[in-house]
């Protein structure tokens, strides 16, 4: 059959899906949509979210590009009932409009708080909050680092308590309180004091304040993430939390060693006052100097009354003195008696003393003696004939010695012209491994870098130094150089700059 007759345009549907879209764009422009959020899944693995706002009678697809997630103040929650700002369009491909998102709150206070408490319910449930996992503030911090914005009046408020309490070493990082970025900032500077060493060129901070002035609910939502909450948490320094005011309640509140109602009342908290301090130490010094008074008057008493008690030193020693003198004239009398018994005695034996018994005794002994000594020579006599006559029994004939020396020569004749040899060897061996052995200590040796221009620095006591701890100021050092050995000082300041020496013009030619 002929085709109808029309004056209708013909269209590609390429046509019509880009004037929908351009219709589309052209009309809704610029829109705030409320809506729930869902079938959020999180981030896309390129970067983008896809989810869908909806409400009791229709839904439309939203998507937020990678470039404008991390500029969200509120990122999307399942379930979150928002109001979307953006623009509409159309993707061709499946026929669909969509609004593509560029910002994001939360659709009025009861929306926000029911996401807080939502919040606050998933990181109680984590241990975060957990009042065994806080730990006791320092008495005493030496450095404090505050988290703040350096241009509001909570910086100065915890610089001037801090000042009139007890003067500390203060570090203030410098972070945004309030913003899209503000999160992002508390949580680096947290991380990053904690990140110090101890000891290096900036103190680490013994004692953390995270402050900030009172606002509404969205102001303080920046303390309200799942991010600065965790940063918290994990802080191996403790952490003072002051945001807002004293009614004001944020989730780093929670996760903090310690929350303060006010910045002022965070510095209070921190360090203690000093006057006081300094009058507590002055009383105790009071209490020690009189209870030492009390102890030494009281120790005083006591050697007193022992003293009374006590008998004179001449009392003590007058007995044994009269003793002594009691023994004294009775040892006189005793050794007269004594010798005149013992004369006595000797007289009355002395008769019986007489030259002849020595000579009859001596003459008995020389007696004995004689004929020991007789006796003596008969038995050597004997003994000498006996071992005349086994050795006369026995013939020592040299021919079998003979036979053994010439049967160990043939032996030893062979072995000697082997051992030449084989020592020559053994000397050629010991003195390669000599040389190489030598070779080797001349290439490790230290005088070789030396040579190349270096030094090594020793003390007085001959050891080398390594660090640079190991020396001060004014020590005397010794530079062990290639050709011998310079005395040195060490100084207070940085060594000055010396021009470079230029080259011998053999050593720059032996470089190419």
């Amino acid at each position: 059959m002929p085709a109808p007759l029309t004056n209708a345009a013909e269209f590609t549907v390429s046509e019509i899906a880009q004037a929908v879209k351009r219709t589309v764009e052209e009309e809704f422009g610029h829109v705030r949509v409320r809506g729930e959020i869902s079938g959020f899944r999180g981030q896309h693995s390129s970067g983008h979210a896809y989810f869908t706002l909806k409400d009791e009678n229709a839904a439309i697809d939203a998507v937020v590009w990678k470039g404008t997630w991390p500029r969200l103040i509120f990122k999307p929650e399942e379930g979150l009932e928002v109001i979307a700002t953006g623009r509409l369009t159309t993707f061709p491909r499946s026929s669909k409009y969509q609004i593509v998102i560029e910002q994001i709150e939360p659709a009025g206070a009861g929306a926000l708080m029911a996401l807080l408490e939502e919040r606050r319910r998933k990181l109680a449930a984590e241990g975060l909050f957990a009042s065994e996992r806080k730990r006791r503030l320092p008495y005493l911090p030496r450095v404090i680092g505050v988290v703040t914005s350096p241009t509001g009046a909570v910086i100065r408020d915890i610089l001037h308590r801090i000042a009139d309490r007890f003067p500390s070493h203060v570090l203030v990082w410098p972070v945004r309180v309030q913003g899209e970025t503000a999160a992002a900032e508390v949580t680096a500077a947290i991380n990053g004091f904690n990140a110090l060493v101890p000891g290096g060129a900036i103190p680490r901070p013994d004692l953390l304040i995270v402050a900030r002035g009172g606002g509404s609910i969205e102001d303080l939502w920046g303390f309200n993430e799942e991010i600065v909450v965790r940063a918290v948490a994990a802080s191996r320094i403790p952490v003072i939390t002051a945001v807002g005011h004293e009614t004001d309640t944020t989730l780093v509140d929670h996760a903090s060693d310690h929350r303060a109602p006010t910045p002022t009342a965070a510095a209070e908290a921190a360090v203690p006052v000093r006057l006081e301090l300094v009058g507590y130490v002055d009383d105790l010094g009071l209490r020690q100097r009189q209870a030492a008074r009390r102890m030494a008057g009281n120790a005083r008493d006591r050697l007193r009354a022992a003293a009374a008690g006590l008998p004179r030193p001449l009392d003590l020693v007058a007995s044994a003195r009269q003793r002594l003198d009691l023994a004294s004239l009775k040892l006189s009398a005793a050794l007269s008696h004594a010798g005149q018994k013992k004369r006595i005695e000797f007289g009355r034996h002395a008769g019986k003393l007489a030259p002849m018994l020595l000579v009859q005794r001596a003459r008995v002994l020389r007696t004995r003696l004689d004929d020991l000594s007789r006796r003596a020579d008969t038995a050597a006599s004997r003994v000498a004939e006996r071992k005349r006559a086994r050795l006369a029994a026995i013939r020592l004939a040299p021919t079998a010695l003979r036979s053994d020396i010439r049967h160990a020569r043939t032996r030893l004749t062979p072995l000697l012209a082997r051992l030449d040899p084989a020592l020559r060897r053994l000397l050629e061996q010991r003195a390669q491994r000599l040389v190489s052995a030598a070779k080797l200590l001349e290439s490790v040796s230290y005088r070789n870098v030396l040579a190349r221009g270096f030094a090594v620095v020793t003390v007085a006591e001959g050891h080398i130094v390594r660090q640079t701890g190991q020396v001060r100021p004014g020590d005397q050092v010794a530079l062990m150089l290639s050709d011998g050995t310079l005395p040195a000082l060490i100084g207070d300041g940085p060594a000055p700059r010396r021009r470079p020496r230029p080259r011998p013009a053999d050593e720059q030619e032996s470089l190419f």
